[in-house]
């Protein structure tokens, strides 16, 4: 029975808190990553900066600090409207966006990336294991928001309900 309680609490706890099983970076990664692409700018070959360029972007998309999400999503966005990429480059590109979109709460955006990830490699398990993450994530919000309305009908049906039987 403390088993079956315990697991009705873990899965509670996974609920509400969005237990999903994309990976966080430590700013630490993030400032190691920044010195990486600004040495390579010294002099490294175009594909040395796209590299560090990359692995930068993952970084900050997959930060816990809202103003390093945004820049990654902004360097993500700036390198997919430049030059052409290979279509694995596209694809990882494209991932990690709609990481840094699941990141900053844009779930429809996020879920619309990681299809167009799935169009270009049907099987890849990352973009199939976000866009689960994203439809759990657009799920619970329905059901919390469905449950806050409910709860706020309720309290102005029973405000109406003790007004009205107070003037009889």
């Amino acid at each position: 029975m403390e088993a079956k309680i315990g697991e009705f609490f873990d899965k509670v706890t996974s609920f509400f808190s969005g237990g999903d099983q994309i990976p966080w970076c430590d700013s630490d990664i993030v400032v190691g990553c920044e010195r990486e692409v600004a040495e390579a700018e010294k002099g490294s070959s175009d594909e040395v900066k796209s590299e560090c360029k990359t692995r930068l972007s993952w970084a900050l998309v997959h930060s816990r600090r809202p103003e390093d999400v945004q820049r990654g999503i902004a360097m993500l966005e700036a390198s997919l409207s430049g030059t052409g990429s290979t279509p694995e480059l596209m694809r990882e590109k494209l991932y990690l966006l709609a990481v840094g979109y699941f990141r900053s709460g844009d779930y429809p955006r996020s879920r619309q990336l990681a299809e167009r990830c799935l169009e270009i490699q049907p099987d890849w398990r990352q973009a199939l294991n976000l866009k689960k993450a994203v439809e759990d994530r657009i799920t619970k919000d329905g059901a919390i928001g469905i449950g806050i309305a409910a709860t706020a009908a309720a309290l102005v049906a029973g405000g109406l309900a003790a007004a009205l039987s107070r003037r009889r």
